[in-house]
């Protein structure tokens, strides 16, 4: 991300919460169902995209994973703004 002028060092993930939930408009999960966790079907409306999780990956697959998730929520706003 450093890469992309995004400095998200001192960021790190956060549980979803019910309340986090329930004030969402959408909910986009990437790639949780595939790890047997995913609280996002108990929850409407949601979108899964089923990315690869980065972590331990090399640099070239995990700037492709960026790339694909820009683009996903490229489209995601376009959509909205129509």
């Amino acid at each position: 991300m450093k890469e992309k002028g995004i400095d998200i060092s001192m960021d790190k993930p956060k549980m979803l919460t019910f309340q986090m939930a329930q004030d969402a408009d959408l909910i986009v999960t990437m790639g949780c169902d595939d790890q047997g966790i995913c609280p996002g079907p108990f929850f409407k409306p949601i979108v899964d995209w089923k990315l690869e999780d980065p972590k331990g990956k090399p640099i070239e697959k995990v700037r492709e994973i960026r790339d694909e998730i820009k683009r996903r929520v490229q489209n995601l706003i376009a959509k909205q703004t129509r």
